[in-house]
């Protein structure tokens, strides 16, 4: 089963920033990794999914001409839009995954996010990329790589099953002492 929106609903009141993602060192340097990853390209037409509370979110704006951040949890979204509300190009709104906001996509951002989902939800959710990714879009995963019991995925898991989607293409992979990073292109 899937981590339902009031599950992070819950961990972000009772705690504005559960993971530390505005303090931790580890965060700080996944996020600097996960930015440099894709500063080879402007993205006119951004996706980030799952932004908690828009710290990787204020980073990704410097590459986007228009980015999209979007999370279940409305007390995540509420801290993110106070993170980015200065920047005119990026609009924060809640969405459950498989959901995705309307549009087409030159970057699709699943930082730490889809193994929340379990295998329906992912699948459903991954055909959803493909759709709204433009070709030659990107889709770029970064998810923790350590044993959990308690998300119904390992972040392995998900980028296999990334890897094995036809239209999805690895074009750049990282493994870090704790996480994963992989940039996939949209055929």
């Amino acid at each position: 089963m899937s981590l339902p929106p009031e599950h992070f609903e819950a961990l972000y009141r009772a705690d504005p920033d559960p993971w530390a993602f505005a303090t931790s060192d580890y965060e700080s340097a996944k996020y600097r990794r996960t930015v440099e990853a894709l500063e080879d390209r402007r993205y006119p037409r951004a996706l980030e999914l799952g932004c908690s509370i828009g710290v990787l979110t204020r980073q990704l704006a410097g590459l986007c001409d228009v980015l999209v951040a979007c999370d279940a949890a409305p007390t995540a979204v509420a801290a993110a839009f106070s993170r980015v509300e200065d920047l005119d190009h990026v609009d924060v709104t809640t969405a459950v995954l498989p959901e995705l906001p309307a549009g087409r996509w030159d970057l699709v951002v699943a930082s730490e996010v889809l193994y929340y989902l379990d295998d329906e939800a992912l699948d459903r959710t991954l055909d959803a990329i493909e759709s709204v990714l433009v070709p030659g879009g990107r889709l770029l995963a970064v998810h923790w790589t350590q044993p959990t019991r308690t998300y119904p995925q390992q972040g392995d898991d998900v980028h296999a099953a990334i890897e094995r989607r036809p239209a999805l293409t690895l074009e750049h992979g990282e493994r870090h002492e704790s996480y994963r990073l992989d940039r996939f292109t949209r055929r």
